[in-house]
């Protein structure tokens, strides 16, 4: 799924309107539009901004329905990946990486872990139609 996809789902779930997103944030609605649209690729700390006016950490915009963690779960912090040591750093210079990143760059991450999704997934499929038949 892409990330403005999921974003449109989040805000829709929680019965906001692009507009509630913009008082929130100070992102013009326009903005947030191209974003769900998937005209652009927001920087992880627009995405924290996001994330921050819909009321959630940002692990959860990775997740899909099904593929982990229900949206309004409460995890207690400790156990969240990238809250504590050598992950907390590693997340960090991620952050970092991410944020001097061009758009151009981010946009090809993003197809980049798209596509490695889309595979996973199709071998996930594959590997349960096998079972299937034995």
């Amino acid at each position: 799924m892409l990330i403005g996809e999921r974003l449109r789902e989040l805000r829709e779930h929680r019965h906001m309107s692009q507009g509630d997103i913009e008082r929130r944030t100070g992102l013009l609605r326009c903005y947030i539009s191209r974003v769900e649209n998937g005209h652009t690729v927001p920087a992880i700390e627009t995405l924290e901004k996001l994330c921050h006016a819909l009321d959630l950490p940002l692990y959860q915009l990775f997740y899909e329905e099904n593929g982990g963690p229900p949206v309004n779960s409460e995890l207690p912090s400790d156990n969240l990946w990238g809250s504590r040591g050598a992950q907390e750093r590693m997340l960090l210079r991620f952050r970092r990486a991410l944020g001097r990143a061009s758009e151009r760059d981010r946009q090809l991450l993003l197809n980049l872990a798209q596509r490695m999704l889309q595979r996973k997934r199709s071998q996930a499929q594959a590997a349960r139609g096998t079972a299937r038949k034995s």
